[in-house]
């Protein structure tokens, strides 16, 4: 089974970059499950056709009481991706990173991937707050690679030092490492010099550049990736790229 965890500064494009992936692993054949580890539960919207699913969190909140079928905060979307989103406490009460933590452990008890049998998880996990909860992906073995989504701005490359700090913290033990950036351009002045003195200054390596693109733009707002609503692209083709050297370098 591959694990990734994708993090990167929010609004960078995780989710974009995510459900991307998740399309271009399906569309290839694999069984895909799509975690989002973000209280706002944005990252499936673009698998579900635009509609929301309820967070985990909210379903507990809701029924007061734990789900007891996966089938109760498991959505099927496109490719029949697997969509679960945790969700997070009530606005300004309590500690997002806890419906992470929350989840994970719900899925253990559900059995959800014993049941499933995926090929892929892929976590969206909101990366500007490294605490407990948001590093569950990386301290659990939950994911056994990262991804860390950036752009050529002062912001998104100082998120993306303080993630890979995080991730170092951990080098002497067994967790997940960073398999390289994904440049999520933005078109800012010497953007790929940017990134590429910080991959050297990082010793990490560019594995994907994800063009500036309307195609993206326009499928979003049909409630889509590039993956299923512009295959044709250069955005969907660097996503399928990524995916597939993921699947040959990372698949266990």
């Amino acid at each position: 089974m591959l694990k990734i965890a994708i993090y990167g500064k929010g609004g960078i494009g995780k989710s974009t970059v995510t459900a991307n992936l998740a399309a271009a692993f399906a569309k290839s054949g694999k069984k895909v499950i799509q975690i989002g580890c973000d209280p706002k539960a944005d990252s499936t919207i673009n698998l579900m056709g635009g509609k929301s699913i309820l967070p985990v969190m909210n379903f507990i909140r809701d029924n007061d009481r734990e789900p007891e079928t996966p089938e109760e905060i498991a959505h099927t979307g496109y490719g029949g991706i697997l969509c679960i989103e945790t969700g997070g406490p009530t606005p300004g009460l309590g500690c997002a990173g806890r419906g992470i933590i929350t989840t994970f452990s719900l899925l253990e008890d559900l059995k959800l991937f014993e049941t499933f049998q995926p090929d892929v998880v892929l976590y969206d996990v909101l990366g500007d707050v490294v605490c407990g909860g948001f590093a569950a992906p990386i301290r659990e073995n939950y994911a056994s690679h990262i991804l860390i989504v950036t752009s050529g701005e002062k912001m998104a490359l100082y998120a993306a030092r303080n993630i890979h700090a995080a991730v170092q913290n951990f080098a002497d033990r067994a967790y997940a490492k960073v398999f390289g950036l994904v440049m999520n351009r933005r078109n800012v002045e010497n953007e790929e010099e940017k990134v590429r003195t910080f991959a050297e200054e990082e010793k990490l390596r560019i594995v994907s550049e994800i063009p500036r693109s309307n195609d993206i733009t326009r499928c979003e707002d049909k409630g889509m990736t590039v993956i299923e609503g512009a295959p044709e692209s250069e955005a969907a083709q660097r996503f399928a790229e990524l995916a597939e050297t993921l699947w040959k370098e990372c698949n266990p």
